[in-house]
């Protein structure tokens, strides 16, 4: 099993919070929330949703200088 993390960009904006992972921001790594945690929740679920489209494709997931690709079964506990 495969973890992936990913560093991303979260802004405030007029609305409430903007998030992006910028590498693939052309391919729809961007999203917003209300809230910084409803902002993070989003994205994350945008990021797990491309994954799983270039695993379900055979895509490569190319490495970058914005993320770690862990081997282990891990917990991430944010606070």
């Amino acid at each position: 099993m495969k973890s992936y993390v990913f560093k991303v960009k979260l802004e405030p904006d007029e609305d409430g919070w903007h998030v992006l992972y910028s590498p693939w921001r052309k391919i729809g790594a961007s999203t917003w929330g209300k809230t910084r945690e409803e902002a993070m929740k989003n994205i994350q679920e945008v990021l797990e949703m491309i994954i799983e489209e270039f695993q379900e494709e055979g895509k490569p997931i190319d490495e970058t200088e914005f993320m770690t690709v862990l081997e282990h079964n891990l917990i991430s506990v944010s606070l």
